[in-house]
């Protein structure tokens, strides 16, 4: 199955966007450490968040590589 220019310039958009959600999580994370008052729950929760989100970027990525059979 061959992808659309138009898809694959969909799908690095959604990764250009998931990508800078990603920061932003990694950031407020990095705050909230160094602050060290902090909801350990709120915490766990936004980490979580992060891992699906690296999840998604890299699924996506994986579908604008080439099918190669090795």
């Amino acid at each position: 199955m061959i992808e659309t220019d138009d898809s694959q310039d969909q799908i690095q958009e959604k990764i250009a966007a998931l990508d800078l959600e990603h920061r932003d999580l990694d950031e407020v994370i990095q705050n909230l450490e160094i602050q060290g008052d902090f909801d350990q729950l709120k915490l766990s929760r936004l980490k979580k968040r992060k891992l699906m989100l690296k999840d998604q970027i890299s699924s996506l990525s994986n579908k604008l590589l080439p099918d190669i059979i090795a």
